[in-house]
């Protein structure tokens, strides 16, 4: 990690030092040019050769680069018509004209390349939350090192005020964090001795020791931050649409060019004339006003999301997003919190109540289940793990376990019913684990889920903003899953499933919808299958390494209501880059009409061209501004 970043800085001071070179060879230009301008009625001979000189000074980048590309794929660019345009102008003799208009496309440029750079690392200081110094305790001593050259089992120091370098697990009794920068919630987040700590957050209570359990470039937030500059590579629609644009584009007008030089073929024009509307046509048409905002509009939605704690790994979901008709929802772990209470226990037999929740708290001890948790808190006593012989988990239905001699089944009425275990169902509001010893049921208990702060308006939310379509997935019974549908206002809504099953639920609902985008939410470790299968994927978990991994949109607060936000981001983000698509092309339209009727100079070609592009970058920053 520290070799790359190191590489970065490298490769960051020689393109600060190519940028100051040629800004000074830039500047020598511009005095050259203006004594040939001075000279020209005095010597032409002098003249003519201080614009050649303030030209190749100016201009050779772009000559280079449009020479580099010649006969090959892409040597119709900005390069290869501004090159074309200006030898052009030189050829019918307008000298002047030929330095001015490479000088302010020179400009135009640099504006343009400065308005973009802000613009990235404006949002990238916004959603870069890393930890730049870390004080490990190594033999009794402090020492001040980079993040990362932590190791892991390392004990690091985090004082009031900084930020947590890297996941680790809390060794103080407490600890209270900030953690907006990672979840977008403002509200201060309490956590206890042996908790995990992620990095990117700020500790804001009395010092804090953590041992690092993860090294710098596998932490949260460097992952989340490589996450966000990768998000480019997954292009949208819109982008690969303007990338075949661009390329078909060009040769067409450059041929059109052609057709205008040889205008005094066949009506009454000067050379002299047609070939001026040509080299003009040929820089008006540059299309970098849509090659430059449209993947920036879709990089600054992207990072309004992630500082709102949601993280999108592509700009292709972002248009997806804006997109969607349909959500289906996961419960355990979406809609609620995953958890559980008990609130009832049964017995069916000669056990007690007690005996009944100590035994399953012994089966459950191995599990990481959210039932399985929430029994243990429940039970809240020392588990001797020696009497565990053997543990078995089965997907979706529960646990075998063998304890002292004994064959133990815990889970739900399925697994009972596949080993031919009797047991009346229990019909109650909540989740049943049944267990049965040695093929007999002797009780259950029942638990149930608790529902989301943030989730009481979410349905009518999304119903507000043109989603009429929410659906709702569960493993739960009948019972449970009728409820919370009913509270939530879900009126779809398919209970008892298996994680298969849901992947054939969604199968049929995504035939039902056809065309139509469908988004997923989930818990993101066991809903992998139909969140890939979703148009968008969308996570529940504060950053879990499972929900980074499956899906398309993690939302790091674990709140659904956020979906909300992202939404309007995306739609917001997807008006704007539409809005600099029609403005781009009318305004080249028109030009391209007048210079072809030569009713425009090479001075309105510039604006027609660096203008058109400093004015949609400009306007694709508002889709910060609009959600700060």
């Amino acid at each position: 990690m520290s070799e790359c970043c190191n590489g970065h800085e490298h490769d960051k001071k020689n393109d600060d030092k190519n940028n100051k070179l040629d800004m000074i060879l830039t500047i020598i230009g511009i005095v050259i040019f203006a004594f040939s301008i001075y000279i020209s009625n005095l010597n032409e001979i002098i003249s003519l050769i201080g614009y050649i000189l303030s030209y190749a000074l100016i201009g050779y980048e772009i000559v280079f680069n449009a020479f580099k590309r010649l006969f090959k794929k892409d040597m119709f660019d900005e390069n290869f018509l501004m090159m074309l345009a200006t030898f052009g102008a030189f050829a019918i003799g307008e000298y002047t004209e030929a330095v001015a208009v490479i000088l302010f496309y020179k400009i135009g440029e640099l504006l343009q390349d400065k308005a973009v750079e802000n613009s990235k690392k404006k949002i990238s200081e916004t959603i870069d939350i890393r930890a730049t110094s870390a004080s490990v305790k190594r033999e009794g001593v402090i020492y001040d090192i980079k993040p990362e050259e932590l190791k892991i089992k390392d004990i690091v120091v985090i004082k009031t005020g900084e930020k947590i370098p890297v996941d680790g697990k809390l060794l103080s009794d407490s600890a209270q964090l900030d953690m907006s920068a990672l979840t977008g919630e403002s509200k201060p987040v309490s956590l206890n001795k042996e908790q995990e700590v992620l990095s990117g957050s700020v500790n804001i209570g009395s010092l804090i020791e953590l041992e690092v359990t993860k090294t710098f470039e596998n932490s949260t937030v460097s992952r989340i931050i490589e996450m966000i500059e990768n998000a480019n590579s997954k292009k949208s629609n819109t982008e690969k649409f303007i990338t075949r644009f661009a390329k078909i584009y060009t040769p067409i007008v450059t041929i059109i060019a052609i057709l205008i030089a040889l205008m005094p073929l066949f009506i009454s024009i000067s050379y002299v004339e047609s070939l001026h509307r040509a080299f003009t046509f040929l820089v008006i048409s540059c299309p970098c006003a849509l090659v430059i905002s449209v993947p920036l509009g879709f990089f600054v939605g992207i990072g309004t999301t992630s500082k709102k704690g949601i993280l999108i790994k592509g700009s292709n979901y972002l248009d997806n997003l804006a997109s969607i008709k349909t959500v289906i929802f996961d419960k355990t772990g979406t809609l609620t919190k995953g958890v559980f209470e008990v609130t009832k226990i049964i017995s069916f037999g000669n056990m007690s109540e007690q005996e009944i929740i100590e035994k399953i708290a012994l089966c459950e001890y191995y599990s990481n289940h959210y039932i399985a948790k929430s029994i243990l808190n429940y039970y809240g006593k020392n588990i001797d793990t020696s009497k565990i012989l053997s543990h078995e988990e089965i997907a979706g239905k529960g646990l075998k376990v063998k304890i002292e001699g004994q064959d133990i089944l815990t889970g739900n009425y399925i697994l009972m019913e596949e080993n031919n275990i009797a047991v009346d169902k229990v019909i109650d509001i909540g989740t049943v684990c049944y267990l049965a010893i040695n093929n007999k049921c002797e009780g259950c208990v029942i638990l149930s889920d608790v529902l989301k702060e943030d989730i009481k308006d979410l349905i009518s939310s999304l119903n507000n903003i043109g989603i009429k379509r929410c659906i709702m997935l569960t493993g739960d019974s009948s019972k449970v899953a009728k409820s919370i549908g009913e509270s939530l206002g879900i009126k779809e809504v398919y209970s008892e499933l298996l994680p298969e099953d849901k992947a054939n639920i969604f199968e049929k609902i995504k035939k039902e919808e056809k065309e139509n985008k469908i988004a997923y939410l989930g818990d993101g470790i066991n809903d992998s299958p139909v969140l890939a299968m979703a148009d968008v994927g969308i996570s529940m978990g504060k950053g879990s390494d499972i929900a980074i991994e499956t899906s398309d949109v993690v939302i790091m607060s674990d709140e659904p209501s956020k979906l909300i936000d992202a939404v309007k981001i995306a739609r917001r983000t997807r008006n704007i880059v539409k809005e600099n698509i029609i403005f781009a092309i009318a305004i080249k339209v028109l030009f391209l009409i007048l210079s072809s009727l030569g009713m425009t100079s090479m001075w309105f070609a510039i604006f027609a061209d660096v203008g058109v592009a400093l004015i949609t970058i400009l306007n694709s920053i508002r889709i910060f501004y609009k959600f700060k």
